[in-house]
């Protein structure tokens, strides 16, 4: 079934351990970043239009960048993540710097979506089968969530290591999301420092969800309670993921974990560059990304 459905992007962020503002690096042959490649795919699966989250600091160069080539491809509009963009009665602690996390992004979008929608990041390449199965799921119309998830050993960066979401699935509901930092290999560090071996078939998150425009008043629900607790810590942040749990600790929700097998990609570290430039550039060769 065809439906209006709005892909959101978030770009707001820099990239402290790649060094710099990585959503803007460029990529395919003709400058491509690879948002350009998600909205390209997202395009392709039915999406017809994009919310860029960005910050007002990086609008131009975003728009001159990005945004030009993106207009002309599907609808787009631009919401701006802000410090003191926050629920009516509460203000912005005047020596917070640090943004607000995924979760206040995505409820920055409130006014600008109206559709169902799916999340993404900006410098994650999830691959067509990803987009097409969360199109899907959404234009299905069952009026619960969805996230798409990715197999461990396609996550990985031989040049570093990374943080995975470690899905707890059961007949294909999610349950619980488990963060894991430091993963080498299928591998990652507990508490007392031992190396704990993971299935290469574990099934993690990347952060792309699907959502329906309800999920909106959920995180202003959450939000409004984690500044309540946390306004005052400055490196507090609330993350989009802890919606989801919410919903699924209330009993509001049920989120499917759709399972994406293609490879991810991603410019976690400036080493990673060379290595996705390639793959990309392969898959651009055998005709997958007309035009570019």
């Amino acid at each position: 079934m065809k439906i209006d459905a709005t892909l959101v992007i978030m770009a707001a962020g820099m990239g402290s351990r790649f060094g710099g503002l990585k959503q803007l690096e460029p990529i395919g042959p003709k400058g491509q970043a690879l948002l350009d490649f998600s909205v390209y795919d997202a395009k392709e699966a039915g999406f017809n239009k994009v919310v860029f989250i960005i910050k007002h600091s990086i609008e131009d160069d975003f728009k001159r960048i990005v945004g030009s080539r993106i207009e002309k491809m599907i609808d787009t509009e631009y919401v701006f993540q802000e410090i003191d963009e926050l629920p009516e009665g509460f203000a912005c602690p005047e020596d917070r710097a640090k943004p607000w996390g995924t979760g206040h992004a995505v409820w920055c979008c409130r006014n600008a979506v109206n559709t169902p929608f799916a999340v993404i990041n900006a410098d994650d390449y999830y691959g067509k089968s990803a987009f097409k199965q969360i199109y899907n799921y959404l234009a299905e119309a069952n009026n619960n969530y969805c996230m798409v998830g990715f197999r461990l050993k396609n996550t990985l960066t031989e040049n570093g290591s990374v943080s995975r979401g470690v899905c707890n699935i059961e007949n294909g509901i999610l349950k619980s999301i488990t963060e894991r930092t430091e993963i080498v290999d299928c591998k990652y560090k507990d508490e007392s420092g031992n190396w704990i071996k993971m299935s290469e078939d574990t099934v993690v998150s990347m952060n792309m969800w699907g959502f329906t425009p309800d999920m909106f008043d959920f995180a202003e629900r959450d939000l409004i309670e984690f500044l309540k607790e946390k306004i005052n810590v400055p490196k507090s942040e609330f993350y989009l993921p802890s919606i989801a749990s919410n919903v699924i600790e209330k009993g509001e929700k049920q989120v499917s974990v759709l399972v994406a097998e293609d490879k991810w990609y991603g410019v976690t570290y400036k080493e990673d560059k060379e290595n996705v430039v390639s793959a990309l550039a392969e898959k651009i060769k055998n005709g997958e990304y007309k035009g570019f």
